[in-house]
């Protein structure tokens, strides 16, 4: 299996289009959040096509078997993002070819957001739930790809040190989709221009559509909040009750 030793790998970020942008927003000994956009000249529809076809621009350096084209994307609740696993050349006629579940679909909104669990690469083996939402925003002359990692749980590594691994992994899936969707590479001074300004945009109050989702927001929250229905007000708190008050002690007449 290749996928352990390549994932752990360091791989440069270098490619954009409306640059790239990958960070850990999030770290502790608990888990990581990784998030990462990328902006591409096609609709969402036509986004939305080419994310569900792993295949054609997952990479195959990524894979169990060698070869993207053995990955495959069933796009509805309960679907897998899974792996054929080619029978060995010297392996008897009637064995069975093998599979790997990477991700499992809990949420597919086409055109707009997939949301997938499971322990992607080396974090398959730990006791860990990663969640992955895929969101598809539309903006001038194309379309926002965000995606947003959340792992957490038990794990033999050491968050600061697999999490960093982790995001490299996904900014390089993220840039060959991107480059899959018509996306063009961008100088490296370019890309950390982007970064500063993605980061400027995080430090801005919200303005306008409240159901817009920019480049600095929580992907999975904003996308949440958005199915929510609007909270009842509360219904106004009663006065307190003043103590009955105490009748007069009679006092004892002589006579």
């Amino acid at each position: 299996m290749r996928y352990l030793p390549i994932l752990l790998a360091a791989v440069p970020l270098a490619f954009a289009t409306a640059p790239a942008s990958a960070e850990i927003t999030a770290s502790s000994d608990a888990g990581f959040v990784i998030r990462l956009t990328q902006e591409v000249p096609a609709t969402p529809q036509e986004s939305w096509k080419a994310l569900i076809m792993p295949g054609e621009w997952w990479s195959s350096d990524h894979t169990y078997s060698g070869d993207a084209k053995n990955l495959y994307l069933d796009a509805q609740a309960t679907g897998c993002f899974c792996e054929k696993l080619p029978r060995p050349k010297d392996a008897p006629e009637d064995q069975r070819i093998g599979s790997v579940e990477h991700m499992h679909v809990v949420y597919a909104e086409p055109n707009r957001v997939l949301r997938m669990t499971g322990g992607l690469g080396p974090l398959q083996s730990e006791a860990v739930k990663g969640t992955l939402t895929m969101t598809l925003k539309a903006v001038p002359g194309g379309t926002r790809v965000l995606w947003e990692y959340v792992v957490g749980g038990y794990m033999r590594y050491k968050p600061e040190q697999i999490g960093p691994s982790v995001e490299k992994v996904l900014a390089e899936q993220v840039r060959r989709l991107g480059l899959k969707l018509g996306a063009k590479p961008a100088e490296p001074d370019v890309v950390a221009a982007a970064k500063e300004q993605a980061a400027a945009e995080a430090a801005k109050p919200a303005e306008g559509d409240q159901n817009a989702i920019s480049v600095g927001s929580d992907v999975a929250a904003d996308f949440d909040a958005s199915l929510k229905p609007a909270a009842k007000p509360k219904p106004a708190a009663k006065p307190a009750l003043k103590p009955a008050a105490k009748p007069a002690e009679k006092k004892p007449t002589g006579r």
